[in-house]
């Protein structure tokens, strides 16, 4: 019996990219689609999503297993955080303890996490992006580490706590690093 052969990539996703190749969503016929950035062999997926206004590391497969296997095994998934503020030791903690956000219009309180400021992000290829002017005051980065991933949780989190998010990125999914330019793909032999 012959096995089947998978193509397994690593991008580095854009801000206003969708994480997904087919526009389903009627709102806008001319959304930026991940099959823009690169020739992906027909069927690949993402494993899980980044929202159009998030970027980072993004895992494309495509066998419905290791999606499955990914996405199912709570994996840790770590974002870099820019938020509107400087965020204060109290704020930390909260989300450290876990807060309680809205998903589906019901209350949910997320898992306690690991939480710390970032004041270097030179770890990763992360560009500086205009977000927005300096004259409405500072902004400062942490890094969010989770097990889970609930629809929009991260930026639902830091609102909540009062540092809205501004700029979210993915920096890390389990042992996988964002390592490569912003727009970039890398074919990889397995997840």
């Amino acid at each position: 019996m012959q096995q089947e052969i998978h193509s397994h990539y690593v991008l580095h996703k854009p801000y206003g990219y969708l994480s997904q190749f087919i526009n389903n969503q009627n709102k806008r016929k001319n959304k930026k689609l991940l099959g823009e950035l690169y020739n992906f062999h027909k069927n690949t997926m993402a494993i899980g999503r980044l929202d159009e206004k998030s970027e980072g590391l993004l895992l494309l497969t495509t066998n419905g297993k290791v999606s499955t296997r990914i996405t199912s095994h709570k994996f840790e998934k770590e974002y870099y955080v820019q938020v509107d503020g400087v965020i204060t030791d109290n704020a930390i903690n909260k989300l450290q303890k876990g807060v309680t956000i809205t998903i589906h219009g019901k209350p949910y309180h997320t898992k306690p996490c690991v939480v710390f400021r970032v004041h270097d992000l030179s770890d990763y290829p992360i560009k500086q992006r205009h977000v927005r002017d300096e004259r409405h005051g500072p902004t400062s980065w942490i890094s969010i580490t989770l097990t889970e991933g609930k629809f929009r949780q991260v930026r639902k989190m830091t609102a909540i706590v009062g540092f809205p998010t501004l700029r979210l990125v993915r920096v890390r999914i389990g042992d996988i690093k964002l390592d490569i330019n912003i727009g970039m793909v890398r074919e990889v032999k397995q997840l």
